[in-house]
């Protein structure tokens, strides 16, 4: 579950970004988050790769 929390943690941090964005339409929040949805979807995939593994060595075992 420390990849949920890992997950779950990140996106909270953003809210802060989020709100600036878009309740205040400040451009270089819009920018942050930008780079972060970037990096959310590297982790997404990081996170997938990791599940495919363990289920492949549970098929395997």
């Amino acid at each position: 579950m420390s990849r949920f929390q890992e997950l779950k943690s990140f996106v909270e941090s953003l809210e802060k970004d989020f709100r600036a964005f878009y309740e205040k339409g400040n451009k270089a929040a819009g920018t942050r988050l930008r780079k972060a949805m970037q990096d959310l979807k590297a982790k997404a995939q990081e996170i997938r790769v990791e599940i495919q593994q363990i289920k492949n060595q549970q098929k395997s075992a």
